[in-house]
């Protein structure tokens, strides 16, 4: 492993609670495409299966903020077990309601319950900051490490979700997703040693961390990035498709992923200089910028190797945006402030993907492709609009925030 990995991994615990964080993540891959891949097997309708998963995303984007809210106030231990135990419960609910074939609206109320699956990766990242606090250089490694990981899950959580559901029953992806989410929390949160101090809700003033204009900037643009990669996944099935080799739109999406775990690793290595914001901005356009080779794209080798490049600006944009999250969002509320970046993401994906069928139905999958750069350029219209937030320093309420918390943590050492 590469120096400022290695680095990162001598403090005691990270080893632990990023495997654990790795297992944890394993469902925002399989989940989705698996209840896709299930409900098509037992019914055949797609657009019921696409609803659902929509359904499970939107919820996903709606309940994750407050559950990290809560971890913010009484501690990772406490929320993320009971939150899971009722994620579990509803999505054991829509297995059985699929496989009995019971009516639509009782998936959508299962769907909508599964919703409370925590956002592992937030917690991960908030126990990075916690540990490399004041140290930019590890901080960034860290953030760098965490971005390959998730690149890693996307790569073989749609293979394995979907391969599941065909080689042995339909249920069989959404199953071991969920199996992957219980062993991941609860093997992190009993690693207590690592786990951020909690801040009791005397101490969070000024209300939700999405007060933070920096934070407003960053979700608003997110949306516009999640519906790239919504409108990219259903685009890129469509296209296989129409080839005849379906199949090998995993294989295609993959290459896509290894763009972005690649350029994260190599991202990691680097001591950066400058403004974070201005390599945010530049990774925001990048991303725009790479969507319109999409248009051009005649046969399946040619349109792997366009999104292959397309996914080298991924990871060191979201590498960037969570040094900004951690940058303008007060101590007392990061991981809800890194969780709305998650749900900025959630909500883009399922409306790039709804506007990405229409338009795939209405026009051809090589069409499709205008959804992506419609939206890359709207991230990019907003990246600029809000340069000059992310750009100046932090607001005055949120540095007191932090130096109010500072002698509270100072004053307990000395205590």
């Amino acid at each position: 492993m590469p120096s400022p990995y290695r680095a990162i991994f001598a403090a005691p615990g990270t080893k632990g609670f990023s495997a654990a964080g790795f297992l944890g993540r394993m469902p925002l891959s399989m989940m989705g495409i698996g209840v896709v891949t299930m409900v098509s097997q037992l019914t055949g309708r797609y657009g019921l299966a696409g609803a659902l998963s929509a359904t499970l995303a939107m919820s996903a984007a709606v309940i994750g903020p407050q559950i990290s809210r809560l971890v913010d106030r009484h501690g990772q231990r406490r929320v993320l077990r009971p939150a899971t135990f009722v994620a579990l419960a509803a999505v054991a609910g829509l297995l059985i309601c699929a496989q009995q074939r019971l009516p639509d609206w009782s998936l959508f109320v299962f769907a909508a319950g599964a919703g409370c699956v925590p956002s592992v990766g937030s917690m991960i990242r908030a126990r990075w900051a916690e540990i490399y606090r004041g140290s930019p250089q590890q901080l960034h490694a860290a953030y760098s490490w965490e971005s390959i990981v998730d690149e890693v899950c996307f790569i073989f959580g749609p293979i394995i979700s979907i391969g599941l559901s065909t080689a042995w029953f339909p249920e069989a992806g959404p199953l071991i997703a969920a199996g992957f989410l219980l062993v991941g929390v609860f093997w992190l949160t009993a690693q207590r040693t690592t786990e951020p101090v909690p801040h009791p809700r005397e101490q969070h003033t000024g209300g939700t961390a999405l007060r933070a204009r920096g934070l407003q900037v960053l979700v608003v643009t997110f949306v516009a990035t999640g519906a790239i990669f919504g409108a990219v996944d259903v685009v890129t099935v469509a296209f296989a498709e129409e080839r005849g080799h379906k199949a090998a739109a995993s294989l295609v999406l993959a290459v896509y992923a290894l763009g972005s775990c690649l350029a994260g690793a190599v991202f990691g290595l680097l001591r950066l200089k400058g403004k974070a914001s201005t390599r945010w901005l530049v990774g925001v356009c990048a991303m725009a910028v790479s969507m319109i080779p999409l248009q051009l794209a005649g046969s399946l080798p040619f349109l792997a190797v366009a999104l292959f490049v397309a996914g080298l600006a991924i990871a060191p944009t979201m590498v960037t945006t969570m040094a900004l999250v951690e940058q303008h969002v007060p101590r007392t509320k990061l991981t809800e402030g890194m969780t709305w970046t998650s749900t900025g993401l959630a909500v883009g994906v399922a409306l790039g993907s709804s506007a990405a069928g229409w338009v795939v139905d209405a026009s051809g999958a090589e069409a499709g492709y205008a959804v992506p750069v419609v939206a890359g350029a709207l991230a990019a219209a907003v990246a600029f609009l809000g340069y000059r937030r992310l750009s100046g320093p932090v607001p005055r309420e949120g540095r007191a925030e932090d130096d109010r918390q500072r002698r509270t943590d100072d004053d307990e050492r000395v205590a």
